[in-house]
């Protein structure tokens, strides 16, 4: 839900997470392309979602033709460099890039402004602005709040709506786009 209303095509870049199978998955079910850069990525993904892709994973060596990156690890300096000005940079990480472009955006890692019903929340990870707790984190709140039994062992997950649905119920909000970098 960082992704800009309006976006009809994102590039993957990083290790293929957990994280990054679903994300991708739910963007191509949504109608939003999805480019990866490795033949090695695109077999795996389009492996692991059958004729469930609706065609919107593709394989691309072309950069410049996406302004919204979904980055994880892995992700190089060189490859950094090569997005077009103006890119946005949303992790799908638990740890942010590092901000080598002063004329591209860095959203945070994924996370979600805490309800101000909790109370003694500074930040959970240093890189995080106050009151802001990674997904991670929300996760296990979520599940002890609901009742959830699930456990999301391997590439088990739970549907993402709901997920989605219960943060907003119990007062998590999500992170605006960043502005630009200044570093």
């Amino acid at each position: 839900n960082s992704i800009p209303k309006g976006t009809t095509q994102v590039l993957l870049r990083g290790n293929l997470t957990k994280v990054a199978f679903a994300v991708t998955f739910a963007l191509c079910q949504k109608g939003i392309q999805v480019i990866v850069l490795r033949e090695d990525e695109y077999e795996k993904l389009d492996k692991s979602f059958g004729t469930k892709s609706e065609d919107n994973l593709v394989i691309s060596k072309i950069y410049s033709s996406c302004k919204v990156w979904l980055v994880g690890d892995d992700l190089t300096e060189e490859e950094q460099r090569k997005a077009t000005e103006g890119t946005l940079f949303i992790p799908f990480s638990q740890f942010p890039p590092k901000k080598l472009r002063k004329d591209c955006f860095y959203h945070t890692t994924p996370a979600m402004q805490t309800p101000m019903a909790l109370e003694n929340v500074d930040s959970c990870e240093n890189w995080l602005p106050r009151r802001v707790m990674s997904v991670w984190r929300i996760a296990g709140i979520l599940h002890a709040l609901e009742g959830w039994e699930e456990h999301e062992c391997g590439y088990t997950m739970c549907n993402i709506d709901k997920v989605w649905e219960a943060c907003l119920k119990h007062g998590f909000q999500p992170l605006r786009v960043p502005i630009q970098s200044k570093s």
